[in-house]
């Protein structure tokens, strides 16, 4: 890197982390400020505990944004110090001089894939830990996922969970079918509890319904106490009882295909998987975008005019995809679409853009 590249190197840097805790702290406090008036007794370490794991996913929201007003501020900085005007007639176009910049976010948003792939599971997990049992006092709501939703096939045999807990341990409502090698149903068992242990399941409260084609009605016996062996382990059912920001990518991606080959509607599952991707390249597609319209208003408008056009490309973007992700989810346009069409969009508008400034 030579001297211009450094210059404008730390320029960013500097914008970008000055921003980035700027509206860390303005988002923090405004929210916290709501809590405790919405939560008049909560402890203050209870508080404290809570923002401190909602740090991850609130850092990981606002650094598109960042990165935006970093680009935005040193192309100001620079337009205002006549340093541009210089560049640009050394014969340096306008993508060279912010060259370093982009550099830094990309690198900037691999860091940022990587830690909401492996930090802000754990940490969501937490966070809504402390929000159900310290905050809102009511652990029963963290403590089982309610949904009758939960469908898992194993080889021949398919069962359906109505509540899981958090920790993939325990579920109640269970209704196991299993079928032949025809796939003709030859028995359906219940229970009411489910302990789960590995491969054992303890089953309590329950009943067995034998279905024989030499019997013209079906058999039931009650029991309780079971015990069963399944193929299924543990750790699949975790996922299920969890929302798509509560699971790594390799994760999510076990949780489709796993309710896929149940024949379920995983939409909305593939829209987020891809979804995470796409968002981390936000602050990039932002940035290219931000180009044209910090250099062409720095000089009349200043450091003000730069931080609203920034604010206005910001909602623009995050409008767009907000759509694609709404009309993906509910089966609009196909997963992939919904979550990269903005980002495809908006970078194809910022060059066509940046080829008529002709900078």
């Amino acid at each position: 890197m030579n001297r211009i590249d450094r210059y404008t190197s730390w320029l960013f840097l500097g914008f970008f982390l000055g921003g980035l805790l700027v509206f860390l702290t303005i988002f923090t406090a405004l929210d916290a400020m709501s809590t405790m008036v919405n939560y008049k007794n909560l402890a203050p370490s209870s508080l404290l505990s809570y923002y401190l794991f909602s740090l991850p996913e609130t850092v990981q929201r606002l650094l598109p944004v960042a990165c935006l007003l970093g680009t935005i501020m040193t192309l100001a900085t620079m337009n205002k110090a006549n340093e541009l005007v210089a560049l640009f007639a050394s014969g340096m176009s306008l993508l060279r001089v912010m060259l370093p910049s982009f550099i830094w976010i990309i690198l900037i948003s691999i860091l940022g894939y990587w830690s909401a792939d492996q930090l802000l599971p754990k940490a969501n997990r937490q966070k809504n830990f402390i929000y159900y049992y310290e905050i809102k006092k009511e652990p029963h709501r963290f403590s089982t996922i309610k949904t009758d939703r939960i469908w898992y096939r194993s080889k021949n045999s398919i069962f359906n969970i109505q509540t899981l807990n958090a920790k993939g341990d325990g579920a109640q409502g269970l209704t196991m079918y299993f079928f032949n090698e025809d796939w003709d149903l030859v028995q359906m068992m219940t229970a009411k509890k489910v302990t789960i242990k590995g491969a054992q399941w303890l089953l309590e409260n329950g009943a067995v319904t034998v279905f024989s084609k030499d019997s013209s009605f079906p058999l039931t016996t009650n029991f309780k106490n079971k015990s069963i062996v399944m193929n299924e382990d543990s750790k699949d059912l975790q996922s299920a009882g969890q929302t798509a920001d509560m699971m790594s990518q390799s994760e999510l991606k076990h949780f489709i295909a796993k309710n896929r080959a149940a024949g379920l509607d995983t939409v909305a599952y593939e829209v987020d998987y891809h979804a995470k991707i796409s968002f981390a390249f936000a602050g990039l597609v932002m940035s290219l975008l931000g180009l044209p319209f910090s250099v062409g208003k720095a000089r009349s408008g200043g450091t003000i005019l730069s931080a609203g056009v920034a604010l206005a490309l910001v909602f623009a973007y995050y409008v767009f995809y907000s759509s694609g992700i709404t009309l993906g989810q509910h089966g609009t346009i196909p997963p992939v679409v919904a979550a990269w069409a903005p980002n495809i969009v908006m970078v194809s508008l910022a060059f066509v853009l940046l080829k008529r400034l002709k900078r």
